[in-house]
């Protein structure tokens, strides 16, 4: 296993469980279901963002670049499954705080996640052609 792999995925995986793991516990005033139901949103929302990134390989980068067009695994189904899977875990977390008003943040960052897909469908567009726009039309969001 390389350094890279250790950084993209291994990293990641660790800082999620140990904050899910410290949210789940400092938030026993919200009781039962909730409380249950954000942890299991949580796990969710890492292992999908753990597994995108790990089929995306040496494709993974903070800023959009056009390094390879991957559309297998995860992302044979959804072109931006980070966005999302980022997304369930931060609901996830948000639940688990138990403080509604923390849900406008959630609220903020769903059209900063569309802002940045579009971005990144640009990017690709501009590099893969047709052959991105073939799988934008077989893929969700």
């Amino acid at each position: 296993m390389d350094l890279a792999t250790i950084r993209r995925v291994w990293l990641p995986l660790v800082v999620g469980l140990a904050s899910l793991g410290a949210l789940f516990h400092a938030a026993e005033r919200v009781e039962g279901p909730v409380r249950w139901a954000g942890l299991l949103l949580g796990l969710i929302g890492l292992a999908g963002v753990i597994l995108a990134r790990y089929t995306l390989g040496r494709s993974f980068s903070v800023v959009p670049k056009a390094t390879a067009l991957v559309t297998t695994g995860v992302y044979s189904r959804i072109r931006n499954p980070i966005y999302v899977s980022g997304m369930v875990f931060v609901l996830g977390a948000l639940l688990m705080a138990g403080q509604p008003k923390w849900l406008a943040i959630f609220l903020v960052l769903i059209p900063m996640q569309i802002i940045r897909a579009r971005r990144e469908a640009a990017v690709l567009e501009a590099k893969f052609g047709e052959a991105y726009r073939e799988y934008r039309k077989r893929t969700w969001f």
